[in-house]
């Protein structure tokens, strides 16, 4: 599978220029990429404003993805804010190329920042099947709960999309290696770069990882389009040499 990552600064709270942006930047793709991924709230920036810049399942940005993903023939990733029901979600959107979609609720929300006051926390844990991957669904603070994310599934790649800041960098790149050798499954990871409206500064460190936890493609900090390759026969062919995964501990998720 052929992957985009797109790690790019975010206008605060400012949907269309954000739209514009990432479009021009998925301008720049070329032919025979299957699946586009942007950060976290990659429509307003790590927000808590929920109410006053929320979409809906029917709004502009979503019908954005949608007209993307079947223009250019491939899935769309990333989360935005989403008003449903009278409750917001920070939602990740998985938007195939036909332009039908699943969908994530962000489980573990950022008390830190208050997320857990503005946004309702998400309670399954997704996994996607595209072109015969399983691609199991993460955002940002997700990445500090490791039984969440535990390959109970067999999925194949873990996916995660971020506003990362910088002062944290080091547990970010520590944890995502920790992922992808513990679920003997690649990483890919996509953080925003720049200074956000609260003054907390993104250095990005977007990459890739492969399930034994070398990397595929470095954590870079520049704004750009990273594209990566994978390969799920390897990981298949290491999965039975290295059958760590028939040991785990059998364990249930009360939500």
């Amino acid at each position: 599978m052929k992957i985009a990552l797109i790690q790019s600064d975010l206008y605060w709270e400012d949907a269309s220029t954000n739209r514009k942006n990432f479009e021009s930047k998925i301008n720049q793709i070329d032919s025979g990429v299957n699946l586009v991924v942007l950060p976290e709230m990659f429509s307003s920036g790590f927000t808590m404003n929920a109410s006053e810049v929320a979409e809906t399942m029917q709004g502009e940005t979503v019908l954005w993805m949608q007209s993307l993903a079947k223009q250019k023939q491939f899935a769309l990733v990333g989360s935005l804010i989403i008003a449903e029901e009278g409750k917001y979600y920070n939602r990740m959107l998985f938007v195939f190329p036909n332009g039908e979609i699943q969908q994530y609720d962000k489980r573990h929300l950022f008390s830190l920042a208050g997320e857990h006051k503005y946004y309702e926390a998400g309670t399954q844990k997704v996994i996607v099947e595209y072109l015969d991957w399983k691609i199991c669904l993460q955002i940002c603070y997700d990445l500090r709960f490791p039984v969440f994310a535990r390959n109970t599934e067999n999925y194949d790649l873990l996916l995660y999309v971020a506003n990362w800041p910088k002062v944290r960098t080091n547990a970010w790149d520590a944890l995502l290696k920790a992922r992808a050798i513990e679920n003997l499954s690649y990483v890919v990871a996509v953080n925003r770069v720049g200074l956000d409206a609260n003054n907390y500064e993104h250095i990005g460190h977007s990459q890739a990882i492969d399930f034994l936890g070398n990397p595929v493609l470095d954590p870079q900090e520049n704004e750009g389009v990273f594209i990566v390759e994978i390969d799920k026969d390897p990981m298949l062919e290491t999965r039975k040499k290295l059958d760590f995964l028939s040991d785990r501990d059998q364990f249930e998720i009360r939500i």
